[in-house]
């Protein structure tokens, strides 16, 4: 399977699919060609899988806002990547929406029985 990058209103950009090494180059580039916001908004809320190299394509498309001057927010990190950006220990580096971005410093919470 793979992944889609959709343009929406107001800066943002919704990535819909798998994000794997299969297919992340293609990913970064088209989300890159839609940089042309001013502020923009990744909406990962549709991607259904994912394997570390979604954490480079996050971190490819901040540096590329960076170079151009943009402010870029990811929004709705699913559980797996969250994951991932902990294992790397590259949670500081990764801009989230405040509003729903994850708390990478709290604990994971254990079931109780």
């Amino acid at each position: 399977m793979t992944a889609e990058v959709v343009p929406g209103e107001a800066g943002k950009l919704s990535i819909k699919g798998t994000v794997t090494i299969d297919n992340v180059v293609a990913v970064v580039e088209h989300g890159i060609v839609l940089f042309d916001r001013e502020d923009l908004i990744i909406d990962l809320a549709q991607v259904t899988d994912v394997d570390s190299s979604a954490v480079s394509m996050l971190l490819q498309w901040q540096r590329e806002a960076g170079r151009r001057n943009r402010q870029i927010r990811f929004a709705n990190v699913p559980r797996k990547l969250q994951s991932l950006i902990r294992l790397y220990g590259v949670s500081e580096l990764i801009h989230w929406n405040a509003e729903n971005g994850p708390d990478f410093n709290a604990a994971p919470k254990a079931d109780i029985a």
